[in-house]
């Protein structure tokens, strides 16, 4: 069944794209939480109008990302916290920590939009790499700094 997505839906598209998906899932799932709709040709005229009407916002979105991402690219945030004589965290430090720490120097980020390479949660101190998607392709790569507080 195809069908046309009225938002991000993990692991199968993004808003106003449309995929074809087995009936149940569409029919059972996608259609009544309304994250889609039938693609029906009317609908699909109506969302190809919309499309065109959205496209130039889209363009001045995607600069505002791209500026974003090359402000943020290389950028090293610095988190202090309890540590154990061992190195260990007390805790754990997780991407809404992160997302506090880039606020703190000025970018405005959606904590659901940085990924922690290789771990969702920092349990060491060290330099971890992570991905803030500023956009669907645009990302930017920083660096975060976990260090012992005094």
């Amino acid at each position: 069944m195809e069908i046309i997505l009225k938002q991000d839906v993990p692991n199968l598209g993004h808003k106003d794209d449309i995929v074809t998906v087995r009936n149940g899932y569409a029919a059972n799932y996608l259609i009544p939480q309304g994250f889609a709709i039938m693609a029906t040709p009317s609908a699909k005229k109506v969302h190809a109008e919309n499309l065109k009407q959205r496209a130039h916002k889209e363009a001045k979105i995607r600069e505002e990302a791209q500026a974003l991402a090359a402000k943020l690219e290389g950028i090293q945030v610095t988190l202090a916290t309890k540590v154990s004589s061992t190195g260990k965290i007390f805790g754990s430090v997780n991407n809404i920590q992160v997302a506090e720490a880039l606020a703190a120097k000025g970018f405005i980020v959606d904590r659901r939009d940085i990924a922690i390479e290789g771990e969702s949660n920092i349990k060491e101190i060290g330099i971890y790499n992570a991905t803030v998607k500023c956009h669907r392709e645009i990302k930017a790569n920083i660096k975060i700094e976990i260090i012992g507080e005094e």
